[in-house]
């Protein structure tokens, strides 16, 4: 009778044991937070800095730019004239603050013996200071000068692919008239938001996981880059199935690997991992939130 009870207890205390593993599990899994979003992509617009008369444009809509890829050129004859233009300047300048230093100088050596007044050598001196502040102004023409002639090209400011051209060759643009538009690549982030109860299950640098309807079984690694200290209704594009009135707070997560497969405005689903290391998988129910 006693081995029995014995038994007995051992097999109740294994069936406890399984069963707090089983719910531990399943609780553990059902953590996951699951969101829907879109994927948001930094886009800029390449323009130049000065005005001009557009000569080249070197790339095509879709073409991959890279950082300091050239990307356009103006008619830079204007600018090259507004150089030559500030040189010289400066080197008539230089040549009449070199003549009143001479002046001054023989100022000096006459005001000892009278043989000039103190007026003459007062004068002398100001002169050699109008010309030595007359070259700093003109030096300074020709920096600018130099800087708006650098401007007539234009640069990609990073990698990214080109959206739209905008100019063409033999377009007169102003300063700041965009010429291209750019999508670039990286970072590319997830805008989702996630309801007020979720908000102290999650942190930034949170692992998560980016399903596309495309990508299948497989999964993006991302992380939380930005959670909004400010709640506010759940916006018009959010599909849900709860009150459209429920104050959310907007998230920001960002892909670890996008691989250029995730573009603007791509519907993506977001599985938000909970304290463990998650293996890719398809996006389970748990916790959703549309």
């Amino acid at each position: 009778m006693f081995r029995k009870i014995v038994i007995f207890l051992l097999f109740a205390i294994l069936i406890a044991a399984l069963l707090h593993y089983y719910f531990n599990q399943s609780r553990s899994k059902s953590n996951d937070i699951i969101l829907y979003g879109n994927v948001d992509v930094r886009q800029v617009d390449l323009s130049f800095r000065v005005a001009g008369l557009v000569k080249e444009i070197y790339f095509e809509e879709g073409d991959l730019v890279k950082t300091g890829d050239l990307v356009g050129i103006l008619d830079q004859q204007p600018y090259l004239d507004q150089v030559r233009e500030a040189e010289a300047n400066v080197e008539s300048i230089k040549a009449s603050l070199h003549n009143n230093e001479i002046l001054f100088k023989r100022r000096e050596e006459l005001i000892a013996d009278g043989s000039i007044s103190q007026e003459d050598l007062d004068n002398a001196l100001s002169n050699k200071t109008v010309s030595a502040a007359n070259l700093r102004s003109a030096e300074a023409a020709l920096a600018v000068a130099l800087t708006n002639l650098y401007f007539t090209e234009a640069f990609a400011p990073t990698e990214g692919t080109i959206l739209s051209r905008i100019r063409e060759p033999g377009t007169v643009v102003k300063p700041s008239d965009p010429i291209y538009s750019v999508s670039v690549t990286s970072p590319v982030w997830i805008r989702a938001f996630v309801p007020e109860p979720y908000l102290g299950m999650i942190y930034p640098g949170m692992p998560a996981l980016i399903y596309t309807d495309s990508s299948g079984d497989t999964a993006y690694e991302g992380h939380i880059g930005f959670i909004s200290p400010v709640a506010e209704f759940t916006p018009k594009t959010v599909e849900t199935t709860q009150l459209r009135t429920d104050l959310v707070y907007r998230l920001r997560i960002y892909a670890d690997n996008p691989n250029r497969v995730l573009r603007q405005g791509m519907p993506v689903t977001v599985k938000l991992l909970q304290n463990r290391k998650d293996e890719p998988e398809t996006p389970s129910t748990s916790q959703p939130y549309e």
